[in-house]
């Protein structure tokens, strides 16, 4: 039962200048003194959240081969969401970037709707859950919040739970900031996880400020860590014996309801 470190950087971000923010996330993860194994940036970090599909990329492209140099260097697992473009689809698509160059991907299921997001990007269909040192760890994209099936554990045969961390990307707007903050502690609460969201902070390009609010919670819906407004880069270590230690005293996943999710 290892604990697992995790940096999140809540940030301001540049508004479709990927060159601008490559260079100042860098400089960011240089900064952290403290030894870290993940390091979580927020939905669209090298753009913002913008519906201007001239910025996608492929997979061979700028932000990629970025997010490859910066995990090797760093021997560090990178993950956030980028602009892609593949099969003539456009894609807001989490990257989860291991330091050999191997990845996985997540493409967003709950596209945006109310900011036109499904007039411009593919929905995906199949969720991502990451391993690393023996801990499970679901990604998803900022309005996934508001699908609580989507994230729902469904146990095993075994009644393990399928996943033991849900981390969250997003460019989540500050004046429904008090559903986001609610919604993260509800997603720890019933699925009996640490819950890692990770939002960035400022004014977009269609003047949408964002307050952050970045969040980590314990399995038990307890906050370890918040901060508004204010850019900032923070450092947690995770425990499994607190997790399992919860799970174990309160068995609550075992009696929840077998599902299906049809795509």
């Amino acid at each position: 039962m290892q604990p697992l470190t995790l940096s999140i950087i809540q940030t301001n971000l540049n508004w479709e200048n990927k060159t601008a923010n490559l260079l100042m996330l860098e400089q960011k993860m240089k900064a952290i003194e403290e030894r870290t194994e993940i390091v979580v940036f927020p939905e669209m970090f090298s753009t913002g959240f913008s519906m201007n599909t001239s910025l996608a990329e492929d997979m061979d492209g700028e932000t990629v081969s970025w997010m490859k140099r910066v995990a090797a260097d760093n021997k560090i697992i990178l993950t956030g969401s980028i602009i892609i473009k593949e099969n003539e689809k456009f894609y807001n698509r989490l990257l989860w970037m291991l330091p050999n160059g191997e990845y996985g991907v997540y493409d967003k299921r709950h596209l945006f709707g109310f900011g036109n997001e499904t007039e411009h990007y593919s929905a995906g269909n199949k969720r991502l859950i990451a391993h690393v040192k023996g801990w499970k760890i679901n990604l998803q994209i900022c309005y996934d919040l508001r699908f609580p099936v989507w994230a729902r554990q469904n146990p095993t045969d075994k009644n393990e739970a399928e996943y033991d961390i849900l981390i969250y990307v997003a460019n989540w707007p500050e004046r429904r900031s008090h559903a986001w903050k609610t919604l993260l502690c509800a997603r720890a609460i019933e699925n009996q996880c640490y819950v890692v969201g990770v939002n960035r902070v400022g004014d977009d390009g269609n003047k949408n400020y964002h307050s952050g609010n970045s969040m980590v919670i314990d399995p038990a819906g307890a906050v370890l860590y918040h901060k508004a407004d204010d850019e900032d880069v923070f450092t947690i270590t995770v425990e499994k014996e607190t997790l399992m230690e919860l799970r174990n005293k309160f068995p609550f996943l075992k009696d929840g309801d077998n599902f299906s999710i049809n795509n």
